[in-house]
């Protein structure tokens, strides 16, 4: 870190900092979608570095601090409020949210496999799960939870999905890389590899399950972001 701009940092006045606190609250409030480091540092005209030492004390902040219904979080490199989960019944009062279906076993066990394989292939996919997995498929990018993120370059072109970056809201990942180690679900990496309906443990798609379950507003402690306000 260059010293100067670690010394700017240091030395910035409270009121300085009190004021870029609440422009970048404003931002992200306003804005109901995440915002990268460099959209804050152009919108509020300051150097990256200190736009991100206040956003890491911010999050921080919001994180110590229980009288406040909503925090601060990080997603792969962009920044965005969300509420609570403390706090949800009330949410779902106010937005009247009608509880939507959990996924079906074939979604959730597709969605493990392409947070784990990808980018891959529906084809890829049915092999793994040795079953059709359309239907599967369009659910979840109906969900919001993975996407087209590029082409096979073979004959027909197949498309190949991944992950979202919503799929890692959800599921409070930063990134891909948090997701859990095949080990900690007792299998070797080679498991969802394998062609037969056994490939993947039901640790793991117990695990999604649950995590899918707090998704849907089925558990007291979902997060929902400023813009479903």
């Amino acid at each position: 870190m260059d010293k100067s701009i670690g010394i700017q940092i240091l030395f910035m006045d409270d009121e300085s900092k009190n004021a870029m606190k609440s422009a970048i609250e404003s931002l992200l409030f306003a804005s109901g979608e995440p915002l990268s480091l460099s959209d804050l540092s152009n919108h509020l005209e300051e150097k990256s570095k200190n736009v991100e030492a206040v956003l890491q004390e911010m999050i921080e902040e919001y994180e110590n601090t229980t009288s406040r219904g909503i925090k601060l979080i990080s997603i792969k490199g962009k920044y965005q409020l969300v509420t609570k989960g403390k706090n949800a019944d009330y949410l779902q009062k106010l937005l009247k949210k009608n509880k939507r279906q959990s996924l079906s076993q074939a979604s959730i066990e597709s969605l493990a496999i392409i947070a784990y394989k990808q980018p891959i292939t529906r084809v890829d996919i049915d092999e793994i799960r040795g079953v059709k997995s359309e239907s599967a498929v369009n659910k979840l990018i109906e969900r919001d939870l993975i996407k087209e993120v590029g082409r096979l370059e073979v004959p027909g072109r197949p498309i190949l999905y991944g992950t979202t970056e919503e799929f890692l809201r959800q599921f409070e990942l930063k990134d891909l890389k948090d997701l859990p180690s095949l080990d900690f679900f007792g299998q070797d990496e080679e498991v969802l590899s394998e062609d037969n309906n056994e490939s993947y443990s039901e640790e793991l798609k117990q695990e999604l399950q649950q995590d899918i379950d707090i998704l849907e507003g089925e558990e007291d402690d979902e997060d929902f972001n400023s813009s479903d306000l």
